[in-house]
């Protein structure tokens, strides 16, 4: 979604700003905008496009000044153009604002505020807001600062903003309620940003705002927060735990790429410290408090979007086979608003790469209301998601640039295995050999998707066969049904062509009309699990000149006969197959997407984490 920095202190502030949107630029944005401070008021620059377009435009306007906003925006109201892209002035030119979010009832506010004689230039939803923070500083005659407290008691709706004030350059305002905001500490300097990208190289303390609070960032004093109720809150200093390396591509030609190599490496630092190598017993310190209330819960209700949705369905494979605990797999954007049956005895696990998904959150919020237990599976230390969860889990993937998840999906599922065979030894629900079987699998699982990787050359050409072609079918069953769905969903994100995952056997009740000699089948065909099942729905396929595409486990032979190309990978555990499975599909996707002159971390109309409804 849109991303927003803002730096005030004795350097100059447009080069940290341009340098900070250009670290955002994977979260998805299709115009640029700063506003700089300077002894003559405030220097608004914004441009429709890339933030290098903004830099040309900016290329020969004086950019100076030691205090700035920049955003990046994701359009939601009003379409992508010069005049609606942030920052927003008020009527008066004075304050200038940058915001993330939708302001839901912006509408009535935007008449209530013609009706009082202000005019508006945009169709942004942003606009108005400042336009309204302008509105109580003059009737209220108060700082900006309780301004916009004042003024966002009026709003509802989803928010991170900074707002900066003519002939102040020394401090700005910030604010959020649903969207993330942190703020970088620096020696007579602050940072805000909507993640720690763009402010790691210069320092690693940093307070995360909370939701429904604002902070008044004075560089020459310590950070001053209050509630939107007024109550003064005591700021709380964390480490970053993120290295710049970890944010750049690393000799690696897109973020994408690199991000599936990272794999071997998120999947150890995953585990690590999880597993006690002498007794194998699993420690998961972030859910032990709870352990009895997952074992003992009516069910479990996982709420999900997009990649994070699919890594829940294998949850619900896991923990039913293993822990036999019932699990409901649920898309949050649709719970949310179903009124769904929820009580005490449930336990409500949302999976969120971010930890900021606003639909996940609302669910989250609403499971709270309920009395359920939340529990998180996250990525972004510090965001949103662990904060509202009673316990949960961190995956320990590392900064994920790329829009299409990768290494955060595989180390979903590898604290989903983890909790599942928990469970399910304390349950007693798993033989203590099955148990130390699947231990010893996981611990080896880093080692074979190195092997994969190897073949990434072979996929390379398999991907040109079939770059030009317009539809594609995945397939897959049991623990690789929601693989196919993943592999399908990889392709259509980054390489626009239209792709559907299926279970291999409802392929007769209704797809199976599109096979044709133009249909590419990728089809999951894994020793372990249901083999012979989907052996004849590779028969089936063929009998109807699909063109075959299988994962198989080496050595296979019956499969390599009918398919018209074979990506191996090494036999492993039924539970664990997608851990492996998904990896040649993410390659498949990234060299089609490549080769159709994709932009693979940034596609089209995507963000890499929906904030916003």
């Amino acid at each position: 979604m849109c991303g927003i920095v803002g730096y005030v202190g004795d350097k100059q502030a447009y080069p940290i700003i341009i340098k900070g949107l250009k670290r955002l630029e994977y979260r998805g944005y299709d115009s640029a905008g700063v506003s700089i401070g300077n002894k003559d008021g405030i220097l608004v620059l914004k441009e429709k496009g890339k933030v290098a377009d903004l830099e040309a435009y900016a290329a020969d306007r004086d950019s100076t000044g030691s205090i700035g906003i920049g955003h990046t925006r994701w359009a939601t109201h009003g379409v992508p153009n010069q005049v609606n892209a942030h920052p927003h002035l008020s009527g008066d030119g004075k304050l200038s604002l940058i915001h993330n979010g939708i302001i839901e009832n912006y509408d009535s506010i935007k008449q209530t505020l013609i009706s009082k004689g202000h005019t508006f230039k945009s169709d942004t939803d942003t606009e108005v807001l400042v336009h309204l923070i302008e509105y109580f500083k003059e009737k209220e005659q108060v700082n900006l600062f309780e301004a916009v407290r004042l003024a966002l008691n009026h709003v509802v709706g989803a928010y991170a903003i900074i707002v900066m004030e003519q002939g102040i350059n020394n401090e700005f305002i910030a604010a959020r309620k649903g969207s993330p905001l942190l703020i970088g500490i620096g020696k007579g300097e602050y940072f805000v940003a909507s993640d720690a990208s763009p402010i790691v190289e210069y320092t690693r303390e940093v307070v995360y705002l909370g939701d429904g609070e604002i902070a008044r960032i004075n560089k020459d004093e310590e950070l001053d927060i209050k509630t939107i109720a007024n109550m003064s809150k005591t700021p709380f200093i964390e480490e970053l735990e993120l290295s710049l390396e970890a944010i750049e591509k690393g000799g690696f030609s897109s973020f994408m790429l690199k991000e599936i190599f990272e794999q071997p490496k998120s999947v150890i630092d995953t585990l690590r410290g999880r597993i006690n190598p002498e007794t194998k017993e699993i420690t998961l310190g972030g859910i032990s408090d709870y352990e009895q209330k997952i074992m003992n819960a009516d069910r479990i209700i996982i709420v999900a979007c997009g990649t994070s949705w699919h890594a829940g369905l294998i949850g619900e494979y896991l923990f039913e086979d293993l822990a036999r605990i019932s699990v409901e797999v649920e898309y949050a954007s649709e719970f949310r608003y179903r009124n769904p049956i929820i009580n005490e005895n449930d336990v409500v696990l949302a999976i969120s790469q971010s930890g900021e998904t606003a639909d996940s959150l609302a669910a989250l919020e609403l499971a709270k209301e309920k009395g359920a237990t939340l529990l998180g599976i996250c990525n972004v230390v510090g965001s949103s998601i662990p904060r509202l969860t009673h316990a949960g889990s961190y995956t320990h993937a590392g900064p994920e640039i790329g829009v299409a998840s990768t290494k955060a999906f595989t180390t979903q599922i590898i604290v989903l295995t983890l909790m599942a065979i928990k469970m399910a030894h304390k349950k007693g629900t798993i033989t203590m050999k099955k148990y130390h079987e699947i231990i010893t699998e996981l611990e080896l699982i880093p080692e074979k998707i190195e092997k994969i990787l190897k073949k990434n050359d072979q996929i390379e050409k398999i991907a040109a066969e079939f770059k030009d072609a317009t539809n594609f079918l995945y397939l897959g069953r049991g623990y690789n049904f929601p693989v196919a769905l993943e592999g399908a969903l990889k392709l259509k994100e980054i390489s626009y062509i239209h792709a559907e995952g299926y279970p291999a056997a409802e392929m007769k009740h209704g797809p199976i009309a599109l096979i044709d000699d133009e249909m590419p089948i990728v089809i999951i065909a894994t020793k372990k699990g249901n083999y012979d099942k989907v052996l004849s729905n590779i028969q089936e396929v063929k009998a109807r000149g699909g063109r075959l595409i299988a994962i198989v486990t080496e050595g296979d032979k019956t499969v390599k006969e009918l398919a018209d190309y074979c990506i191996e990978v090494p036999d492993c555990l039924d539970e664990l197959s997608p851990l492996l499975t998904n990896i040649p599909l993410q390659l498949l996707s990234y060299h089609i997407a490549l080769m159709r002159g994709c932009n693979v971390d940034m596609p089209r109309n995507l963000a890499k984490s929906v904030t916003v409804e």
